[in-house]
């Protein structure tokens, strides 16, 4: 690590292995991301009808809320694939187990594109898309931990948190892909094309872009700190044993860190599009288009979220993030109900501030909050529950309040509620920046 720091302060240039392990985590986690949102923006858009047609029929609202609790499914299932994945990352190494997952959610991915619909085979229809679903929660509860651990076992020191903002930002970039290939694919064919081979499309293209994401994260070296573990043989023999014998309430923080964020993320990306489109009656591709171009902020502020934690701390920029999440999550929606689309965007981009400051600094302050033998499960695990009671239900939830109130801004509320949970969570934690990995 001595010598990574040297060299880049020599040449100004930061490590070809270095600059693979960024490429590596960024590149994996948006396509795990993408296959992920083209899921949460489908279920809002055109699933009800085509999976879930007798129940559509006869109640669209009840069909939509359904369709929202399929995303739910698969975060059930989450802690399972964190429990494998964490395991055998704690044992065998992070590398093998990144491209495990990788290709397990693409694949998931592709085949609900090839999924007859209910009309074509009946009951079987939305069996198979909850089993595909299944699959992709899995695949998904292991690949955020490898990624973050690569990132930031890679990292000087002193960088932590921007490194360990690449991973993160693989989330925004993700929803930019999927809604930007949506709102393509909507504007160059008809609501009836769409509905009937369109939607297709964007899951098929997973194949490509696991192809891609392979061939970049083969080309990355093992964690430095899981080598250094074989070295000294300090690996654990049973490492979930170890890490609830020990850091039990390490991993009861780590959930509920991540619930305010998770909650108010998913409802950018599977509910504000659909709210818009069904409820405000604004056009489909437009508002496409303005959620694509607020995920950039959440791009930007993610990534400075990681690199201010290296100053601030990681305590103090999640507090940062989520106060100011809080106060926003009520006034946004009189920006929204408007049905002006450029107050959509405003509200939404400034929304990304607040995720963005209460994601960044994610994998450093997780990473440094286990020791090494055990990190990867605890991490992994800590994350996948936090995503269950976080945004798991989030756009069923909030679908649910506007059909029982009727005002969107309880929405809001149920937002700001979770922030403040999270808040309380992270302010129990002792500050970790600078922590030694190896430990």
């Amino acid at each position: 690590m001595t010598s990574t720091v040297s060299e880049t302060q020599a040449t100004g240039r930061m490590p070809a292995e270095e600059r693979k392990v960024l490429a590596g985590t960024l590149v994996g986690t948006s396509i795990e991301w993408y296959d992920f949102f083209i899921y949460a923006q489908a279920a809002g858009l055109v699933l009800a009808p085509l999976f879930l047609a007798p129940v559509a029929e006869a109640s669209p609202g009840l069909a939509q809320v359904l369709a929202f609790a399929t995303i739910g499914i698969s975060f059930l299932f989450r802690p399972l694939g964190a429990i494998v994945a964490g395991y055998l990352g704690d044992r065998l190494g992070r590398k093998k187990m990144l491209v495990f997952t990788l290709i397990l959610m693409g694949l998931s991915t592709a085949l609900i594109g090839l999924l007859p619909t209910y009309a074509a085979i009946g009951i079987a229809a939305p069996i198979l898309l909850i089993l595909l679903r299944i699959l992709q929660g899995f695949s998904a509860g292991g690949e955020w931990g490898g990624a973050a651990l690569m990132a930031v076992e890679h990292a000087p020191t002193a960088r932590r948190g921007f490194f360990g903002a690449f991973p993160q930002i693989g989330v925004p970039v993700g929803m930019i892909l999927a809604t930007s290939t949506l709102f393509v694919i909507t504007s160059l064919l008809t609501p009836d094309q769409f509905m009937a081979w369109g939607w297709r499309i964007p899951f098929l293209l997973s194949i490509v872009l696991i192809g891609v994401g392979y061939v970049i994260r083969r080309a990355v070296e093992e964690s430095p700190i899981f080598q250094d573990l074989q070295r000294r043989k300090k690996e654990s023999a049973a490492p979930l044993r170890q890490l609830f014998r020990h850091n039990t309430k390490s991993v009861i923080l780590t959930a509920v860190i991540f619930i305010g964020n998770n909650a108010a993320g998913y409802l950018l990306i599977a509910f504000f599009a659909t709210y818009a489109v069904t409820v405000l009656g604004m056009d489909r591709p437009t508002v496409l288009l303005a959620t694509t171009l607020a995920s950039f902020g959440w791009l930007v502020f993610t990534l400075w979220g990681g690199h201010v934690s290296d100053r601030l701390g990681r305590v103090r920029t999640f507090q940062i993030g989520y106060a100011f999440l809080a106060l926003w999550a009520v006034p946004m929606w009189f920006l929204i109900d408007t049905g002006d689309i450029v107050w959509y965007f405003v509200a939404l981009f400034v929304m990304t501030f607040g995720l963005g400051l209460s994601y960044g600094p994610q994998a450093s302050l997780y990473a440094e909050m286990f020791p090494a033998n055990v990190r990867y499960s605890g991490v992994s695990i800590g994350y996948a529950l936090g995503a269950i009671l976080g945004g798991a239900f989030a756009p069923m939830i909030a679908e649910a309040l506007m059909s029982s109130t009727g005002q969107s801004w309880t929405i809001g509320v149920y937002i700001a509620v979770a922030a403040l949970i999270s808040l309380a969570g992270v302010s129990l934690v002792k500050e970790t920046k600078g922590v030694d990995l190896h430990a």
